[in-house]
C-alpha cells in the first residue's frame, strides 16, 4: 500500500508559479510511474502530468505544456510539479498519483492504483 500526500497549494496571483510536493510512504515509490491530475469546481477530473519511474520520461497535458514541470527524487519518495505562469483556469484541486506499470506515462486514471487527496490551487487576482 501507499499513502500519498499532497502540499504546496495556496493562492497565487495570475502569472505567478508554485511548487506542489506530493509525499509518499508506505513503500517505495522508485518502481511507480507518477502522476498529477486536477478538478476544478463542477468539473470532471483532468490528467496534468506524468513521470516514469527514473524521470526519464514526461508527458503534459496541452494546457500545461512549457509552463508546468513534474519531477522526483526517489530518494525522498516524493513527486513534485513545478507551476510558472499560473493562469485563473488553472484553478483546482491537484492530486497525485501512482501507477504499477513504471515505464509507462499515462493520462488514464484507471491506470493509477493510488491517489492522495489533493491540495488546492487558485489564481486570482
Amino acid at each position: 500500500q501507499v499513502q500519498l500526500v499532497e502540499s504546496g497549494g495556496g493562492l497565487v496571483q495570475p502569472g505567478g508559479s508554485l511548487r506542489l510536493s506530493c509525499a509518499a510512504s508506505g513503500r517505495s515509490i522508485s518502481s511507480y510511474a507518477m502522476g498529477w491530475f486536477r478538478q476544478a469546481p463542477g468539473k470532471e477530473r483532468q490528467f496534468v502530468a506524468a513521470i516514469v519511474r527514473n524521470g526519464d520520461i514526461t508527458y503534459y497535458a496541452d494546457s500545461v505544456k512549457g509552463r508546468f514541470t513534474i519531477s522526483r527524487d526517489n530518494a525522498k519518495n516524493t513527486v513534485y510539479l513545478r507551476m510558472n505562469s499560473l493562469k485563473p483556469e488553472d484553478t483546482a484541486v491537484y492530486v497525485c498519483a501512482a501507477n504499477k506499470l513504471g515505464l509507462r506515462v499515462s493520462r488514464v486514471q484507471d491506470d493509477y492504483a493510488y491517489w492522495g487527496q489533493g491540495t488546492q490551487v487558485t489564481v486570482s487576482a
